[in-house]
């Protein structure tokens, strides 16, 4: 990394510092969870069906779990690929939802301290 610059994660983590108490920003389970539903809500704007989606979850469910670094690795090549094709700068998609989000600190902590504890599901 450069001197002197901040990377997009450690920008996320400040903003995730500034909204979420220890317990949740570091909670695997909720960020996954979180990232799961991100990842669906964008298959379902480029138009993947819920039949595609769940033959999915089946086909990665049916066969041994994966490292995670790597796994992180291929959603980023995927992730890049994807909004390439789509013709998305993902970078400027980025910042900008990062910056959208530091605009609504209150409203996501209400969200997130109303929602079961534990549950997959955002409320």
């Amino acid at each position: 990394m450069t001197v002197g610059v901040t990377s997009y994660q450690q920008r996320v983590e400040e903003w995730l510092e500034a909204c979420f108490p220890p317990e949740v920003r570091s909670d695997r389970a909720e960020r996954t969870h979180r990232f799961l539903e991100e990842a669906l809500e964008l298959a379902q704007a480029n138009g993947c069906s819920r039949d595609d989606a769940v033959a999915l979850v089946d086909y990665v469910f049916g066969r041994p779990k994966g490292d995670p670094k790597q796994e992180v690795g291929g959603v980023m090549v995927t992730l890049a690929s994807l909004c390439s094709a789509s013709e998305i700068h993902m970078d400027e998609a980025g910042d900008a939802e990062l910056a959208r989000n530091w605009d609504r600190i209150e409203a996501i902590r209400a969200k997130q301290q109303s929602k079961p504890h534990g549950s997959p599901l955002p409320q």
